[in-house]
């Protein structure tokens, strides 16, 4: 999808063998200016170099397929020079404040959802993309196998996660599962695992992050991106991860369904 919505625009109409690594380091400085579909609220127009960074990495990957395929002699790619991936601090939802936050999650009828998503590290288009079918409740898992994203239009649709290793089984613990089967009692019949109170079907995956920012605000916590929820559970092998999941399920332990 990334090719699509980037390379392809600007680089598709050159032949294969004529594409020069010239043709290449002009794409990445084209998408580092001007390659958003919409700007940042910030004004920004560029993407930034991580994300050129791993088209470049694509486009390597492609070409080195093409030189094996002996449909161009040199892979383009290796006289470039690709931009350097820039390193962001993650923060993330502090031990201590798990329980704040969870409480006001419960006072605004969200818990089953945040609940979940501090143990399963989903992101907000596969969190609202949930069905109720894809819990297994018996073994304490949940199938993640579509998301919602903008299309280069603006549109709000249906995909694929964006890799083929993000469609996967997610072990969630018996806390979470009881909260699940609670909330589906709330509305049987629908589908979504989430639906909006407003209009019964998915929540939009921004009205997602909005929710956050009012649980992050009544919980009188300070600024914590959406995204750094997923964290703790991206790299799982710290001991900050153990402390951190605990923490959640001593919460749900001493607030009970």
């Amino acid at each position: 999808m990334m090719m699509d919505i980037y390379t392809i625009p600007r680089i598709g109409g050159i032949k294969l063998a004529k594409l020069t690594a010239h043709d290449l380091q002009k794409l990445y400085k084209d998408l580092q200016e001007n390659g958003r579909v919409r700007p940042t609220k910030k004004g920004g127009n560029g993407l930034s170099s991580t994300t050129v960074r791993s088209l470049h990495l694509m486009l390597h990957s492609a070409f080195d397929w093409a030189v094996k395929e002996r449909l161009i002699v040199r892979n383009p790619t290796e006289d470039c020079i690709a931009p350097k991936a820039r390193k962001v601090e993650m923060n993330i939802l502090q031990p201590e404040d798990i329980s704040a936050y969870l409480k006001a999650a419960d006072e605004y009828g969200l818990l089953p959802m945040f609940f979940l998503e501090l143990v399963s590290g989903l992101r907000k288009g596969e969190l609202t993309a949930l069905l109720w079918s894809d819990l297994d409740a018996e073994n304490k898992t949940i199938s993640v196998s579509k998301q919602y994203v903008r299309n280069p239009n603006g549109e709000l649709v249906l995909s694929r996660p964006k890799t083929e290793n993000s469609v996967r089984l997610v072990s969630i613990p018996q806390e979470a599962v009881d909260l699940l089967c609670a909330e589906h009692s709330k509305h049987p019949t629908n589908p979504y695992m989430f639906p909006s109170p407003k209009t019964g079907e998915m929540y939009h995956p921004d009205s997602i992050v909005n929710l956050h920012k009012k649980i992050l605000k009544s919980a009188g916590l300070g600024h914590l991106k959406f995204h750094e929820l997923r964290h703790p559970n991206v790299k799982p092998k710290t001991k900050t991860f153990s402390f951190w999941q605990n923490s959640i399920l001593r919460f749900q332990g001493a607030n009970p369904l």
